[in-house]
């Protein structure tokens, strides 16, 4: 664990009842009867992530709440419930526990918090772009702890997600080029804060509300939102960067209209077309953004981009034993770091590798990857 936790004693005593895990890389092998990877190095790896996260002074907001990243915060939420079913654990670890309590407090107080950047301090239009986020992402957050990681039998629906939705469809545009999605941050920085990070965010709302238990997509209200919702997503499907339609391929598992039969096909065809020689996949070769400086990235395959594509496939139900999935499931048992992590890097700049902020895509990735796996029989 960094040194610089110990800038947070409440943090690393509450931590202190995690066990820790340093494993050996795991292996693992297409024809197996499933992929061979440590659980418990993943879920260790997350939780001091998101200790480091929550002591970090550039985390802290308002009425003592914390900034939800989407590269460290969301993933984490979307995987962790789940790994903490798998793992027997009794109980929401510490980090869980903090993380919930600033996303349900600042939920709770919608009316009264301060969106975490400014037209001030950010530029125009900055304020309602954080805003929009922000709640698009408490919702994702919520709904993945009540639908306990995409298992609706073992959820259930709180009352503060649905506030978390009814915050999110408040904000939800009703006219123009962006009806039935959201202002989005955008500080031209892929893959969660660019001009096409908007599509990506509302598909994951989409993925998670469809996802929640009691019939939720089904509601009156809540279905006339997704449909907005949806209609928007197909509208701009066509133009979207590979990294996002395979959110779609993803969401469509519940919510089937979101692809035609041709499109459907034709994205999957694209997906095995970008399949790496070792049968992982890299980021920046689905995500296709002109600005992106190629001659920075790394060359071979990522944990992130690896993840996504397995489970837009998983989401289609394809068969283990197709070569597509087959070979990027050996890939992720094969590439799990000995601290439980699987690696990804910044598409937007060289990052110091000592630094904790080099991490943000690896935190991605590793969330996105034990998703990936875990999904597996």
């Amino acid at each position: 664990m960094r040194s610089r936790l110990a800038t947070s004693l409440l943090l690393i005593g509450l931590l202190a009842s995690i066990p820790f895990f340093r494993t050996a890389t795991v292996h693992g092998a297409a024809n197996a009867p499933a992929p061979t990877w440590n659980k418990q190095a993943a879920a260790h790896y997350l939780d001091d992530r998101e200790v480091w996260w929550q002591a970090w002074p550039r985390a802290q907001k308002d009425h003592g709440t914390l900034c939800i990243s989407c590269h460290t915060v969301v993933p984490y939420a979307m995987v962790r419930p789940g790994l903490q079913r798998d793992l027997g654990e009794s109980a929401t670890t510490p980090p869980q526990q903090i993380m919930l309590a600033s996303v349900e407090k600042r939920v709770a107080n919608w009316p009264d918090m301060i969106p975490f950047y400014s037209d001030e301090k950010s530029g125009p239009g900055k304020t309602a772009e954080s805003h929009a986020t922000e709640a698009v992402l408490n919702a994702v957050i919520l709904a993945s702890y009540d639908s306990a990681s995409y298992d609706s039998a073992q959820g259930q629906l709180r009352p503060i997600t649905r506030t978390a939705f009814d915050n999110a469809w408040a904000l939800q545009e009703s006219t123009g080029p962006l009806a039935g999605a959201w202002k989005w941050q955008d500080f031209h920085l892929g893959p969660w804060e660019s001009s096409e990070s908007g599509y990506q965010g509302a598909t994951l709302l989409m993925l998670e509300a469809v996802n929640l238990p009691n019939n939720f997509s089904r509601e009156p209200n809540a279905r006339a939102h997704l449909d907005r919702l949806r209609d928007y997503l197909r509208r701009n499907y066509a133009a979207q960067p590979l990294m996002n339609q395979l959110y779609v391929l993803w969401a469509s598992a519940k919510e089937p209209k979101l692809l035609t039969r041709a499109e459907r096909k034709a994205l999957i065809a694209a997906i095995r077309s970008q399949q790496q020689p070792d049968g992982g996949f890299r980021t920046a070769s689905i995500d296709h953004r002109d600005r992106i400086d190629h001659s920075t990235q790394p060359t071979t395959s990522d944990g992130y981009a690896t993840g996504l594509a397995v489970l837009a496939l998983e989401a289609q139900r394809t068969p283990r034993r197709d070569p597509t999935l087959s070979r990027s499931l050996a890939w992720l048992a094969q590439h799990q770091q000995s601290d439980g992590a699987w690696t990804a890097a910044s598409l937007n700049k060289q990052r110091d590798p000592s630094s904790d902020p080099a991490l943000f895509m690896t935190d991605a990735a590793t969330a996105y990857a034990a998703l990936a796996l875990k999904r597996q029989p």
